[in-house]
């Protein structure tokens, strides 16, 4: 029987945030908002994180977490999920959601996978939301998308895509970094070599269209930031104090645009 799965990568290694999977966010670690949100979307059947840290697994394993030990070579998420699914057959819509979402909508995951079950057409799909503010697409930290009429990539960049002249804000698309994979694509995708435009842009993605691979991008009204510094968890942790989950990332998500 085929399953949906989320696959949470985490490793202990970070240049600016070192341990950052167990940072303590209103005290609980980072990780565990994550696997807990996404336990709530009803269309996934097995959440599992990812890692090659005994620290990271006995923490998980303590809380009730699934985890699966990976190599410590991979060097990149869908590389350490890849491991994961290549050694379970029986997983066939597969969800990698990085480790510092912690405010990942359990929604969205739905969407995903509903997505990739109605589409056997679509073997990638991820997600996008537009810009509080259009300047904040001028931030190469901010990766943007521009997508076709029939809601697939055309291109991903760190540059202001497309070009600011005459350009109404709502072409002006954030991409969120969560991605649904149909089993066989993913394994797939990390045979392939880095491409040049991947290496250019050092973004992962673009992969998938050099090598003729359609990705296909859910258009939401907001996202959900990850956190990449101690400072993005303390705002975390005051959103999650302050307001409900709901309106956290945005709050989040707006703040961070003005550093």
């Amino acid at each position: 029987m085929s399953k949906n799965v989320v696959i949470i990568p985490a490793r202990w290694g970070s240049t600016r945030f070192p341990g950052k999977p167990l940072h303590q966010i209103a005290g609980k670690p980072l990780l565990w908002h994550v696997w807990k949100r996404c336990r709530r979307a009803r269309k996934i059947e097995s959440t599992i994180i990812a890692t090659d840290d005994m620290r990271i697994a006995e923490a998980a394993f303590a809380w009730g977490a699934e985890v699966a030990l990976t190599s410590p070579k991979h060097q990149s998420g869908t590389d350490r999920i890849a491991e994961v699914a290549k050694h379970a057959k029986d997983f066939s819509l597969i969800i990698n959601v990085q480790g510092d979402e912690p405010l990942v909508d359990p929604q969205l995951l739905n969407r995903l996978v509903s997505t990739l079950q109605q589409s056997r057409q679509i073997a990638i799909v991820t997600a996008a939301h537009p810009f509080e503010n259009p300047h904040d697409a001028l931030s190469p930290h901010q990766v943007k998308v521009v997508i076709d009429r029939t809601g697939n990539a055309l291109y991903f960049s760190r540059a202001p895509i497309p070009s600011t002249k005459g350009s109404g804000p709502s072409l002006f698309l954030r991409h969120q970094g969560i991605y649904g994979f149909r089993r066989e694509m993913l394994l797939q995708f990390v045979k392939w070599k880095p491409t040049p435009l991947e290496q250019a842009e050092s973004l992962e993605q673009l992969r998938a269209l050099e090598n003729g691979v359609r990705v296909h991008v859910l258009v939401t009204k907001h996202g959900s930031p990850g956190v990449d510094t101690p400072a993005d968890a303390e705002a975390v942790a005051g959103s999650l104090r302050k307001h409900p989950t709901s309106s956290a990332g945005r709050r989040l998500q707006k703040s961070r645009a003005h550093r």
